[in-house]
């Protein structure tokens, strides 16, 4: 659907990725910090079958165009369900059905099964930012009103972002991440010391316990990767959901085989090897970076070893990052094992916005008690680390 707003501009709906070029795509998304958003990792999402109308993801990405240039763009999917967000709405799902109104299908930008700070709109340099922002909530709330949809939602939404769309009329919500940021760290043993004497002999056990067993763990990037490993971490992610994670299996064998080559330079993977078997990892993790940041994604192993999920997915990316210059790293979903280890409780915030003028009154009634909730729940979480200094507090 092609809408004229201007007449130097039209903004077109598009419901595949690959119809967009790469390179008038990712003019827009490689200025960012974030990976996620660049045209190589969300098609993959799409022609893998992981993110589809079948899965419940229907691609409905938003575009504006001068002539033939791409000059905004968001990321979006028209919703069935709410798995694979991340941000748990499931109980604003039921208020809706309780007071007979559908809470599906709903609009939802975020880049699909990925619980990573960063999702923005998607504006050329140059452009004026605060008109075609404008421009895009308006086609947005022109979309969800003609298709009947109930709400319009952004989750893990980049900070600086954040503060545009509030102006414009959307609610946030707070949550939290667990994230480790680079306090001038020069080596491991600097990070190490941050640390009570108590979590620091933990630490060094828990890292010991890995070599014990002999395994000696290592790290690929880039070119060095060998073909091999991507469809071997699948199999790893697949086990691991299988055993920890049932129904968060989203992926398929396919998006891990694409994410070769083209974006190897992304990928970093943590691999285990047992003496003697240094072709075959036993156990990996699988990070992406870009710039100073570092992304946790998933794990798995062949067998239960003890501490080696500690150090594959934590410790050893701390350490490479370290000597890498990375800031800050996003181990991923989760954080009982993480606030020990140095990942305090961070915000992040959803972003949202109903249709229906009593389902909003019922959201905007309660939202400001539950993110007073959420702040409280930081504050303690992070009152509870075994550092020497804690985190600041962070008020939404």
């Amino acid at each position: 659907m092609v809408e004229a707003v201007k007449p130097q501009y039209q903004i077109t709906w598009i419901n595949a990725l690959v119809d967009i070029p790469q390179s008038a795509w990712d003019a827009l998304a490689l200025p960012l910090k974030t990976p996620f958003l660049e045209w190589e990792w969300l098609t993959n999402l799409e022609t893998s079958g992981s993110a589809t109308a079948k899965t419940g993801w229907l691609p409905n990405h938003l575009t504006i165009w001068h002539g033939q240039t791409l000059i905004a763009a968001a990321p979006l999917y028209i919703k069935s369900h709410s798995y694979g967000e991340f941000v748990f709405d499931q109980e604003w799902a039921d208020v809706a059905r309780r007071v007979g109104l559908n809470y599906y299908p709903k609009l939802l930008g975020m880049v699909p099964f990925t619980p990573a700070e960063g999702y923005r709109f998607l504006i050329a340099p140059g452009e004026d930012e605060a008109l075609l922002t404008d421009l895009m909530v308006k086609a947005i709330d022109r979309f969800c009103e003609q298709n009947r949809i109930s709400g319009c939602h952004f989750l893990f939404t980049d900070p600086q972002w954040k503060a545009q769309l509030e102006s414009r009329g959307y609610t946030p919500w707070l949550h939290h991440s667990y994230i480790w940021d680079n306090g001038a760290f020069d080596t491991f043993d600097g990070y190490l010391g941050a640390f009570n004497a108590n979590q620091r002999r933990n630490i060094k056990r828990e890292r010991k316990a890995v070599q014990e067993a002999g395994l000696t763990l290592k790290v690929f990037t880039g070119e060095e990767i060998p073909e091999s490993l991507f469809g071997l971490m699948h199999r790893f992610y697949n086990d691991t959901c299988e055993k920890f994670m049932w129904g968060s299996k989203y992926l398929t064998a396919q998006f891990f085989r694409q994410l070769y080559p083209k974006y190897a330079h992304r990928t970093l993977f943590v691999a285990a090897f047992a003496e003697g078997q240094e072709r075959q990892p036993v156990g990996m993790s699988f990070c992406l970076t870009k710039g100073d940041q570092l992304y946790g994604r998933y794990w798995g192993s062949d067998r239960d070893i003890d501490c080696l999920h500690f150090d594959a997915c934590y410790y050893t990316p701390i350490e490479w990052a370290i000597a890498n210059g990375i800031q800050r790293f996003d181990p991923g979903a989760g954080g009982r094992h993480k606030k020990r280890r140095g990942f305090p409780a961070t915000p992040n915030y959803s972003l949202h916005r109903f249709y229906h003028q009593r389902f909003d009154q019922v959201f905007q009634h309660y939202i400001g008690d539950i993110n007073a909730a959420e702040q409280e729940a930081i504050e303690q979480i992070n009152q509870d680390l075994p550092l020497k200094l804690k985190p600041h507090s962070v008020t939404p």
